[in-house]
């Protein structure tokens, strides 16, 4: 592990995965105040405030505007890295956080919740570019040996964004009224950081010598990123995969679901990611104070109680990170859903037992709890990392258009619907999200290969 590996690993994670993370948790501390905002202009404007039914849809549009904007990222993920490279796609997405921090920063003082929904959006464009551009980067930088590790860097970093939302939204910090736009603004600095620092940093070799013919450029950016002179075996490694690629250009996303021969790899890349989201975790990061209160903890209780969560998910994705490359892919993600599925299906018994047994609140948040760091622990970064590896490079940026857009499709719905589920399922709603961990658990049990320690092209025969 060389200094210029780690030191681009951890910029990139900080100046894009950390946000994304970030902004998936921010928006809950100060939903009253946002809401209490929203009702102060619609009554300046029409005279009357919104009733409880509007206000909700145009909350819930506010938090679910992200996973649109998101969307919208993950479709140009394609053209970006064909037409910028790797880093050169996340050095400009760093630009479009400038722009979404000026919307939200100003949105109170200009009186405009339209503002508000369009920065969140924005930077829903700025994650979706990057939740995929930076796994894709980091994999095709690591040897094989730390891209376990390196690709679950990310994961990490997205943790300590949702623990740095919820710690910076306490009351003592600045979760109080006047503080929330620059809460929502905060993260123009990560970006800032990784505008100003990426470009010291080459781009992906692989990109360089398969895509671009550049061997010399590959040369140098590996000598760079592996600290050695004797980079000979990498460069006939990706010349290899060249030549067997010669034939083919980058497929598009409509070739890539046409192609028979990663059929596997693509189901797979699709039952992952939309599981990842529906198996329910965005719900508890966009409602966590909802869910607490619905539980029974003290209101003045729950910043707090949140706050404690956040720690939960960074040992998880430490966990996670340092034992990848020793237990492997699969087993970390069939533990993840599975964990994941057995606390959803715990916090139903622990709400319809509730009135019956007062103390069954705290199990409410231990299964909480055990949902956080089940997902941090494996399924919040190997999707990624997986997408990565089951791919050639011809297949590879289709591949994450695929995985990224059932991602924030899966994203936006569950933040949407979730306010609306509860109120009519009650405790219930919970099994849903518990059905879907467990099958995805049994898919990747029974299909996916483990891939640690493999070369890209080793991983295609294997599926072949």
């Amino acid at each position: 592990l060389t200094f210029p590996l780690l030191s681009v690993s951890l910029l990139v994670s900080f100046g894009s995965s950390m946000l994304y993370g970030y902004n998936l948790a921010v928006v809950n501390s100060p939903a009253v105040h946002i809401k209490a905002f929203y009702n102060a202009t619609w009554s300046q404007r029409y005279g009357h405030e919104l009733t409880p039914g509007p206000l909700t849809l145009l909350y819930s549009l506010t938090v679910s505007i992200f996973a649109l904007g998101g969307l919208v990222g993950s479709l140009l993920v394609g053209m970006l890295v064909e037409r910028y490279g790797r880093n050169g796609a996340l050095s400009r997405s760093a630009l479009l956080v400038l722009l979404a921090g000026g919307f939200m920063g100003f949105s109170r003082e200009l009186g405009s919740p339209e503002m508000v929904i369009i920065g969140r959006s924005i930077t829903g464009l700025h994650s979706g570019i990057c939740l995929s551009v930076v796994p894709l980067y980091l994999g095709e930088i690591a040897p094989k040996n730390l891209r376990g590790f390196l690709g679950l860097m990310p994961s990490i970093f997205i943790c300590l964004g949702v623990f740095a939302a919820q710690v910076l939204s306490l009351p003592e910090l600045l979760g109080e009224d006047r503080f929330w736009p620059l809460l929502l603004s905060v993260v123009v600095v990560p970006a800032s950081l990784q505008l100003l620092l990426l470009h010291c940093f080459p781009e992906s070799p692989r990109y360089l010598l398969i895509e671009r013919n550049d061997v010399c450029g590959a040369t140098k950016a590996l000598h760079q990123f592996l600290g050695t002179p004797d980079v000979q075996d990498v460069i006939e490694e990706m010349q290899e995969e060249q030549r067997s690629l010669s034939s083919m250009e980058m497929v598009s996303v409509w070739q890539l679901l046409r192609d028979r021969s990663v059929y596997w790899q693509t189901l797979s890349v699709v039952v992952v990611n939309a599981g990842m989201q529906l198996s329910g975790i965005d719900a508890i990061w966009f409602y966590t104070n909802i869910i607490f209160e619905n539980v029974g903890i003290p209101v003045s209780q729950i910043p707090y109680t949140t706050v404690g969560t956040g720690v939960i998910e960074i040992i998880a994705g430490l966990i996670g990170c340092f034992t990848i490359e020793k237990v492997g892919r699969r087993p970390l993600i069939i533990i993840g859903f599975c964990a994941m599925g057995i606390c959803s299906a715990g916090i139903t018994v622990s709400l319809l037992l509730q009135a019956a047994l007062p103390w069954m609140h705290y199990v409410s948040v231990a299964c909480v709890v055990g949902i956080i760091a089940g997902f941090c622990m494996g399924p919040a970064g190997v999707p990624f990392l997986m997408t990565a590896e089951l791919f050639t490079q011809s297949h590879r940026p289709a591949a994450y258009i695929v995985g990224g857009s059932l991602n924030w499709l899966c994203n936006f719905t569950v933040g949407f619907i979730f306010p609306f589920l509860q109120m009519s399922t009650g405790a219930f709603c919970y099994l849903v999200f518990c059905g879907v961990c467990l099958l995805v658990a049994l898919y990747v049990y029974f299909i996916i290969p483990e891939t640690k320690n493999k070369t890209f092209m080793e991983i295609s025969h294997i599926f072949a």
